[in-house]
């Protein structure tokens, strides 16, 4: 069964494709939408190697043109230059063309292809063919498209929303079980800020989930294309403060991510320590019971995330959080937890608060 979930934007609004084995079908969705004739994919080798034959063989039965451009499966592909290089390659190759890409992979390829999508002439049309279950439950949707600078993860970007969002489970049947941990620690953010059932469901059947077993992964990326739909729809550019609530657990997170040099860690290992921090932090400031606190370490336990800070100092993290895009007039803004269910942002929060915190979550 393939479920549609709206992304209610007015002009720029696009529906969340979620089903098992609907890659098949891409040419035809994608044909429907009008976007153009020539297709340019964004992937990567792996992703080109398992599912390339079969994206191209749907898109070119839907009379569509392909042309696939490869980059490395990793965070540093997420950079000026790798941009830089890909836009010279399409620029060649769109003469007497009507182009459009399609971002087929990762949160890597998605974030990269979307911001390229966004520059070339002034922006073109694309479409997210997410390949992770982190991809596809979070990255891929809401238009946020960036690349990264040594100095912070996610400086140069731009809000490009996709025409369509193609969320195949299926494919998910290939993942280590790394990459089902690192969707899982977004999973259950989802559940911390908005869904304590979703959260409990998790805890329940971790185990499923982390075999990959396709009934569980699709309730999960249904459960949470949803809430994020819903956010981005009644923020689209985080004007309101309303979609700031995705970014649980990221002002540490990305700040590890960045000190350790996109090396130790993949987003959402980074993303669950940052959790347990904002967590601590959360109880510290009497917001959260130590009741729930502890349900939500233990859940990222389980799950087998990270539970030490290694391998990156805490002034390294704490420099690279002073350049966070959420803080506000050189005050620092955190995502909170109030209960699983609900968190709150709150701004200027003391220094020595989150020193100890995310010291007390380092490695001795």
């Amino acid at each position: 069964m393939t479920r549609s979930i709206k992304v209610n934007l007015k002009n720029n609004s696009y529906n969340i494709m979620v089903g098992s084995g609907i890659l098949a079908k891409a040419g035809q969705y994608i044909r429907s939408l009008s976007l153009g004739t020539d297709a340019v994919v964004i992937t990567n080798a792996y992703i080109k190697k398992l599912y390339g034959k079969r994206l191209a063989q749907s898109l070119e039965k839907s009379g569509l043109s392909v042309q696939i451009f490869e980059v490395a499966d990793t965070e540093k592909s997420k950079s000026l230059s790798v941009a830089s290089a890909l836009l010279a390659k399409i620029a060649k190759y769109d003469t007497g063309k009507k182009i459009f890409v399609v971002a087929f992979g990762g949160g890597v390829v998605g974030d990269l292809a979307g911001y390229v999508a966004a520059i070339y002439k002034r922006g073109v049309s694309y479409v997210q063919v997410p390949t992770t279950f982190l991809a596809q439950i979070d990255s891929a949707i809401g238009g946020k498209v960036a690349v990264d600078l040594p100095s912070g993860k996610n400086l140069v970007g731009a809000f490009h929303q996709p025409k369509l969002v193609l969320s195949d489970v299926f494919l998910l049947k290939t993942l280590s079980k790394r990459q089902i941990r690192n969707g899982l620690a977004e999973a259950v953010k989802y559940g911390i800020i908005r869904d304590a059932a979703l959260f409990f469901y998790i805890a329940r059947c971790y185990k499923r989930l982390l075999k990959a077993d396709t009934s569980a992964l699709n309730r999960l990326v249904v459960s949470c294309s949803k809430i994020k739909a819903d956010v981005v729809s009644r923020d689209e550019k985080e004007t309101k403060g309303i979609r700031t609530i995705l970014n649980f657990g990221h002002t540490v997170g990305h700040a590890i991510e960045s000190a350790s040099r996109y090396e130790d860690y993949q987003h959402g290992e980074a993303i669950s320590l940052g959790m347990r921090v904002a967590a601590d932090i959360s109880v510290c400031l009497k917001m959260l019971n130590v009741k729930d606190a502890k349900r939500i370490d233990q859940l990222l336990s389980l799950i087998g995330l990270p539970q030490r800070i290694k391998n990156v100092s805490l002034s390294g993290i704490l420099e690279r959080m002073r350049r966070d895009k959420k803080n506000k007039s050189g005050k620092n803004r955190f995502v909170l937890a109030q209960k699983i269910g609900s968190v709150k942002v709150v701004q200027g929060i003391p220094e020595e608060i989150i020193r100890q915190a995310i010291l007390s979550r380092m490695s001795v």
